[in-house]
């Protein structure tokens, strides 16, 4: 049966995090992102998230440029195309090349949308079966060793099942050494996001000897090629994250050998269908996955609950509790991280309602689209 979407909204929100976030790229606080809103002529809604940032530091996706590509390319295709599963949507978006965020904003609105329709969980949509998921924690750069330390030890306290520690050059082996001193048995790893090139190969074999559970984009955003020498010369596994964008890119890194991890991002993929498709190849060829953040706010969030509910996610995600980045959350009732776990919500789609004071608080300005 065909999705009879009545009305889309576009929420233009502006966010401050609770504290500076700092990685390999530099230091943040504030977040501007999209909700989307799809209405149905039943009066059901359904929510997305777009997770770009404001500047091209981690792609090449930016606020604006998902606001050119939804408005002026991706909302006329809805509006022209009749959709009866979610799925479609990206096979839809296919002409529109890359701007992945942009797709999957609107894609997870309707999937949440059809869930809703169909009195099924987001996770149940999917084909999750998981009632709690594991989480871990995202620690950015801090200003000295002592800071991270303690944030660690924090975290380690709260219940986190893994630590990732943000690294970049000057700030790596010898701060990681120490933080293994303090924390021999806790699960850690490494995000470098880029960092470093083919040419820091002894450098980074140095982190083998720190039992670390994976070392995440040492290399160029866009190679798999470098990243196949790398792994074959490290023990430590090799997680890949900017570089895939898709099942294609995802074949052809387990091809080459370039990882034994992958980090699934809704976002960087194009949406829901195309992460699950990754999953579903990663399952058959035994690549383990997890799934990363992107500093989302309450509705982007529990998208990412809904995703690592499916069975190859085995390894703790980035998905904390609301009050970790904000101080007040878009949805009600936040999310609540307990001891590193996360319950799965049982409400229909998403699970969680929208705070409309809150989104009232945060919302710059609203467009309205009729179908």
């Amino acid at each position: 049966m065909t999705i009879p979407i009545k009305q889309l909204k576009l929420h233009k929100l502006n966010m401050r995090m609770k504290n500076p976030f700092t990685t390999s790229f530099g230091t943040f606080q504030d977040k501007e992102f999209f909700i989307t809103e799809l209405i149905d002529e039943d009066g059901n809604r359904g929510y997305g998230e777009s997770v770009a940032f404001s500047s091209p530091w981690y792609s090449e996706e930016t606020v604006k440029i998902n606001l050119h590509v939804m408005e002026d390319f991706l909302i006329p295709i809805l509006k022209d195309n009749q959709v009866s599963h979610p799925d479609q949507v990206s096979d839809l978006f296919h002409p529109i090349k890359r701007n992945n965020m942009a797709k999957s904003a609107l894609e997870g609105a309707v999937w949440d949308l059809y869930a809703k329709r169909e009195n099924l969980t987001l996770a149940a949509a999917l084909g999750g079966e998981r009632k709690q998921i594991d989480v871990g924690i995202s620690i950015g750069i801090q200003p000295t060793l002592d800071d991270l330390i303690q944030t660690i030890q924090h975290f380690v306290d709260a219940g986190y099942k893994r630590i990732k520690i943000k690294i970049k050059p000057g700030w790596d082996v010898e701060i990681l050494r120490e933080v293994r001193k303090h924390f021999p048995d806790t699960p850690i790893m490494a995000d470098a996001n880029s960092a470093y090139t083919i040419d820091d190969i002894e450098h980074l074999q140095k982190l083998d000897d720190l039992n670390l559970m994976m070392i995440e984009q040492p290399l160029q955003h866009d190679d798999i090629i470098d990243h196949a020498k790398l792994q074959a010369v490290m023990k430590t596994p090799i997680c890949l994250d900017e570089s895939i964008h898709s099942l294609d890119d995802t074949k052809k890194a387990y091809e080459l050998g370039s990882c034994k991890i992958i980090n699934i991002k809704i976002g960087r993929v194009g949406g829901l269908t195309e992460a699950k498709r990754i999953h579903d190849f990663c399952m058959d060829k035994g690549i383990d996955v997890w799934c990363g953040g992107m500093l989302e706010a309450g509705v982007g969030r529990a998208h990412n609950i809904a995703l690592t509910t499916l069975a190859q996610f085995v390894l703790p995600g980035d998905t904390a509790g609301s009050s970790r980045y904000w101080e007040k959350d878009i949805i009600k009732p936040e999310v609540i991280a307990e001891d590193g776990l996360i319950h799965v919500p049982e409400q229909p789609g998403i699970g969680y309602d929208i705070d409309e004071e809150a989104m009232d608080e945060f919302t710059e300005w609203t467009r309205v689209y009729h179908f």
